[in-house]
């Protein structure tokens, strides 16, 4: 972990940092690699950037895995790579010391159940039974998970429940019917890789109001330095909320 003297004590953290980690296989591809090294190498960076918000006291922490089209279209080698990827890391956090120690609950947001081989789900599920009861900090790992699908499957839900009641749907509603019910609003949303764009809606709903960052860097050398400079530029912004 480094140390973030740069950062402002004045100034409050964000309590919800998103990071779309974009860049493993180019990364890869620059080096000569296959692109599930490429992804190995992202998920090395992920244990490392975890326990830095964790070390800073960024209480929430989400990581965009896989979208379902990643899993449906990519070339089957590199699907079989990283679900050997996703069963070697989460178990090694489940198992980790650190979590238990600061009380991190993991949370996996997504259709990972439908499109997971039953040994990683065993993997998953004991990570949410072993952390369940922890309320200091919070793992969001999106495994086969869309933005617009998320959004497409709670308004069915809300016409099932409202059809006929329009004028009962409001905010609170739309929030208890996404995938993202028990996540706070996303205030800083990073995104690496060098491409300034979001991707299949994510979360968004939960990212209407938040704070942007785009980082030239390849995900797996986006390190602890870069993420606490995407930190500093969170403080140094004004959030207005349209005031």
């Amino acid at each position: 972990m480094i140390m973030a003297e740069q950062l402002s004590e004045q100034k409050p953290l964000p309590k919800h940092v998103v990071i779309i980690p974009d860049g493993n296989r180019r990364w890869a591809t620059d080096r000569g690699l296959k692109p599930w090294e490429g992804h190995e190498a992202g998920a090395q960076n992920t244990e490392r950037l975890v326990r830095q918000a964790r070390a800073m006291g960024i209480r929430h922490v989400s990581i965009w895995g896989s979208s379902v089209e990643n899993l449906e279209k990519r070339p089957l080698p590199e699907t079989q790579a990283l679900i050997k990827i996703y069963t070697t890391y989460f178990s090694k956090l489940c198992d980790s010391p650190d979590i238990h120690q600061d009380r991190a609950r993991i949370n996996f947001i997504g259709h990972w159940e439908e499109q997971f081989p039953s040994p990683l789900k065993k993997i998953l599920y004991r990570c949410i039974e072993s952390t369940k009861d922890y309320d200091q900090y919070f793992l969001n790992f999106f495994l086969a998970y869309s933005g617009d699908d998320e959004m497409m499957l709670a308004i069915r839900k809300i016409a099932a429940q409202y059809g006929g009641e329009p004028d009962a749907i409001d905010t609170s509603v739309i929030k208890r019917n996404l995938m993202t019910h028990e996540l706070p609003p996303v205030d800083l949303l990073i995104r690496t890789g060098g491409e300034p764009h979001l991707s299949a809606g994510f979360m968004m709903w939960d990212i209407a109001n938040s704070q942007l960052y785009f980082s030239d860097k390849r995900y797996p050398d986006f390190d602890e330095k870069e993420f606490i400079l995407a930190i500093e530029d969170y403080q140094n912004r004004g959030r207005r909320f349209g005031k």
